[in-house]
């Protein structure tokens, strides 16, 4: 005879039970939920006609884990700032006000949290409820900062104290405005040494907020000792399989897990961009504090079926209202919509880069400029056919940059166009897009360095000799992306 369903459920959930180790009194189970790059996403983005993240769906799902889950931690690998009007009006206090609604117990500081200098990150750090990181950060001599940007710092969690250390990328004065007081040290030292300070302090768990990129990261943790989990940011990497074909695939494992011998390993997790994922994960500590397993690994997709917090949308729509005029004016009319998906405006042309191109060359017309160059990676976001407000050029072009104008000799203009593709194995943002008129062409089987075919103008080659008046934004002028050419060009 069958027994009846009421009687066989407790007998499968005893099953499933027998199939997970049981806890040890000596072990320790933290929950991680964590997110990177949100780029000031307060509102949900659209990713082909499905909406994803928001603040208000992320409210939601972290109430929920903070109900079902042990000793929850909610981290942050950087780059709050920079990508919608919400930061163009509020500096990143918009998001501050949500990170302090769900808790958040650390952040690590991404390059974009110095898109408007120091001071902007200063005032964000000063009001933040939660400590703001980056250990190979010197920031002593920068009043803004000082004291308020720490290379690690401990919090309990259930009876067991957690060290937090942070990193950010060393490209930070390449591709940000940090300002001359902002000195860099060594990552690998700077992190090395305030796990040592966190060990001194009887602090055995240690968690890296990381703006290094995933591929850094991992180079790092195998390296350095005593990091047990890092979340990680800066390179926008999706881990895992959602199983939502919307999405991109996982770059790599959640958690990639590096192996270091003696038997030690770091735990790799990150979560996509914009809020599009929460991740999430249990890890369980031993006596010691290493990593002993994990469970429940995956990074959740923020997706329709999460309903918005009450609360949290109120404070959405309050905060959208004095935007909500500038969002709407429309600067013109496109027929057909233009592109820039990431991976492609880092390695050719587009005709939304070209497009960019071109209006920086209208813009400095007056100062008789000839060409205009544009990196991909300033490039953010597509335009859809249709009516073109200033919110979308805001979305495509998030920086405050200003137009400048050099004059480069032909040499110095295909260098800097032979340092563009030089990174075009690992699009790194710095691929140049130009502006009508302008061509160019080169070779991916030549060794970087010596890729460049030809340049023209007007279908005539530069001369390396002759001077060109070159129109870009402020960052590229000032060497931004690594261009060092145009940092110390001596023409106007």
């Amino acid at each position: 005879m069958t027994p009846p369903a009421i009687l066989r459920r407790p007998v499968w959930l005893l099953a499933a039970a027998l199939l997970v180790p049981a806890l040890r009194a000596d072990e320790v189970t933290i929950t991680i939920l964590h997110t990177n790059d949100l780029h000031a996403h307060v509102e949900p983005v659209v990713v082909k006609s499905k909406s994803y993240g928001g603040y208000a769906r992320h409210v939601t799902l972290v109430s929920r884990f903070r109900e079902s889950d042990p000793n929850v931690l909610i981290l942050s690998g950087g780059d709050t700032f920079q990508g919608t009007l919400y930061f163009h009006v509020y500096q990143g206090l918009a998001d501050l006000f949500f990170l302090h609604q769900m808790g958040y117990d650390g952040m690590a500081v991404g390059n974009h949290e110095f898109d408007r200098g120091p001071a902007a990150l200063g005032v964000f750090a000063a009001n933040a409820r939660f400590p703001v990181l980056a250990a190979n950060l010197d920031v002593s001599r920068e009043p803004s900062l000082a004291g308020l940007v720490r290379p690690h710092a401990v919090v309990e969690v259930g009876g067991t104290r957690v060290g937090l250390v942070g990193a950010v990328t060393p490209e930070l004065p390449r591709v940000s405005s940090p300002g001359e007081s902002v000195k860099m040290k060594d990552v690998a030292e700077s992190i090395a040494a305030s796990i040592a300070t966190l060990d001194a302090d009887g602090v055995s768990i240690v968690i890296l907020l990381s703006h290094l990129g995933y591929h850094a990261e991992q180079d790092l943790a195998s390296k350095v000792a005593g990091i047990d989990l890092v979340v990680g940011g800066h390179s926008h990497t999706f881990l895992g399989d959602t199983g939502d074909a919307n999405l991109p695939a996982g770059e790599g494992p959640y958690p990639t897990v590096v192996e270091r011998p003696g038997g030690d390993r770091t735990l790799l997790v990150s979560a996509g961009e914009w809020g599009i994922e929460l991740g999430r994960i249990q890890v369980i500590f031993d006596d010691s504090g290493r990593v002993a397993r994990w469970q429940e690994a995956r990074p959740i997709v923020v997706g329709e079926s999460v309903p918005e917090d009450p609360l949290a949308r109120s404070a959405v729509l309050a905060l959208s209202a004095p935007i909500e005029a500038m969002r709407k004016v429309v600067i013109c009319e496109i027929e057909a919509g233009l592109d820039a998906d990431r991976e492609a405006v880092r390695r050719r042309e587009c005709p939304l880069g070209n497009a960019v191109a071109d209006a920086m060359l209208d813009a400095a017309a007056r100062t008789e400029a000839q060409i205009a160059i544009v990196n991909g990676g300033g490039i953010r976001d597509s335009l859809k056919a249709g009516p073109v407000t200033y919110e979308d050029l805001v979305r495509v072009q998030p920086f405050t940059n200003t137009l400048v104008v050099l004059e480069l000799t032909g040499a110095e203009l295909r260098t800097a166009l032979e340092h563009g593709v030089s990174g075009w194995d690992d699009a790194t943002g710095g691929f140049l897009h130009v502006s009508r008129g302008t061509a160019y062409e080169f070779d991916l089987a030549r060794p970087p360095g010596e890729r460049i075919v030809s340049v023209t103008l007007g279908g005539k080659p530069i001369d390396p000799a002759a001077i060109y008046r070159v129109a870009m934004t402020s960052f590229l002028a000032a060497g931004g992306d690594g261009f060092d050419v145009l940092a110390g060009a001596k023409g106007y």
